[in-house]
């Protein structure tokens, strides 16, 4: 009887003993499967970018693979243009979904004063201090990170010498071989504040706000006027089969990887100088992961990372310790433009180009 008492009591310990050990197992593996997500979170934190679709091919190749790496982080890069990235941040400003964006200076303008930007400074963004002039805006607003500039391209086969000077558009035997983009188009200005350069004699810097000049130098151009593009890859048709033998307002990221396929053009950096069309990065106002935002700019700022994009993009650089490319002309005099004067201004100015310019 007291055997079976005692085998009884074993039974029951062995039972409370097992019921014990599955409880602890089974708590562990609880506990393990809630904490498991918080460390997958961790590891795996996604960055959301909005930028120029036709940036994509670098990011995706250059930057993303070095960040992910170097920040333990997932990168999602939603390429489109400037303007559709501008409406994201704008329909998105009370739940934002992007971290960082990169668009063109006038549309920066716009979001900035918008309130949709969160500054960055040298204590977030280190690399800002490599930065050369003119490319910190609005006490840190938004910064550029490359600089395509814009001067002209030319036919190789009409001018094999070239053009050296912005004035050489206005010469007589360019008669209706002149293509310049319309003022609808961004690069639109340039024509016209070179125009008001040349007009009045003073420095772009000063002449960009004598429009008056301006519009009177376009005027005397007309004569030489083949036709006003609103879309680039069609003036460069035209270019290329030698019907215009020189087009103003030329993209170099666009010029110059036609002449490496084989086009007969090339891009002239005139002795007044070419102008910056240059590429922007901000914070998004209230984003997730700030963090991942400012070390996406600083990385993008890095010269390890612009010595690899410069060349892809045909771009100046603008962290100072980096070179330019070398297929790029020489000593490039980049002239800086007033993007908040050309937004505040230009619904006039396109008013007074479409009387005063139709050809």
């Amino acid at each position: 009887m007291l055997v079976a008492i005692t085998e009884s009591a074993s039974m029951t310990d062995l039972s409370l003993r097992t019921s014990r050990r599955r409880f602890l197992v089974g708590a562990t593996a609880t506990a393990g499967a809630l904490a498991m997500p918080t460390v997958l979170r961790a590891q795996t934190r996604e960055l959301v970018v909005g930028g120029a679709a036709s940036h994509r091919d670098w990011v995706e190749t250059i930057l993303i693979p070095a960040f992910e790496a170097k920040h333990d982080c997932r990168v999602i890069f939603e390429g489109t243009r400037s303007l559709v990235n501008l409406e994201k941040m704008q329909q998105n400003r009370d739940r934002p979904y992007l971290s960082v964006v990169q668009m063109d200076d006038p549309v920066m303008i716009l979001a900035n004063e918008a309130g949709l930007i969160d500054p960055v400074s040298q204590t977030d963004v280190p690399n800002m201090s490599s930065l050369v002039a003119d490319t910190v805006h609005a006490e840190g607003a938004w910064v550029n990170y490359l600089r395509p500039f814009q001067a002209i391209a030319y036919n190789k086969e009409a001018l094999p010498d070239g053009i050296t000077s912005w004035n050489d558009l206005w010469d007589e035997r360019m008669a209706g071989r002149v293509i310049i983009p319309s003022l609808q188009n961004t690069e639109g200005v340039f024509p016209l504040f070179m125009a008001a350069a040349l007009q009045s004699g003073k420095p772009v810097r000063e002449a960009q706000y004598e429009i008056d000049a301006g519009f009177e130098k376009l005027q005397a151009l007309k004569p030489n006027i083949l036709t006003i593009y609103t879309q680039m890859p069609q003036a460069f048709n035209l270019l290329e089969t030698g019907e215009a033998w020189a087009l103003a307002g030329a993209l170099s990221s666009f010029t110059m990887p036609r002449q490496l396929e084989g086009a007969p053009v090339g891009l002239a950096v005139p002795s007044e100088g070419a102008f910056a069309s240059p590429s922007g990065v901000c914070v998004v106002r209230g984003g997730p992961h700030p963090d991942l935002a400012r070390a996406w700019i600083n990385d993008l700022l890095s010269a390890e990372i612009q010595q690899k994009i410069v060349g892809p993009t045909f771009s100046l650089p603008t962290n100072g310790e980096v070179s330019p490319p070398a297929d790029l002309p020489e000593n490039i005099e980049i002239l800086a433009v007033d993007w908040a004067n050309v937004a505040a201004n230009r619904s006039s100015w396109v008013e007074r180009w479409d009387r005063e310019m139709a050809i």
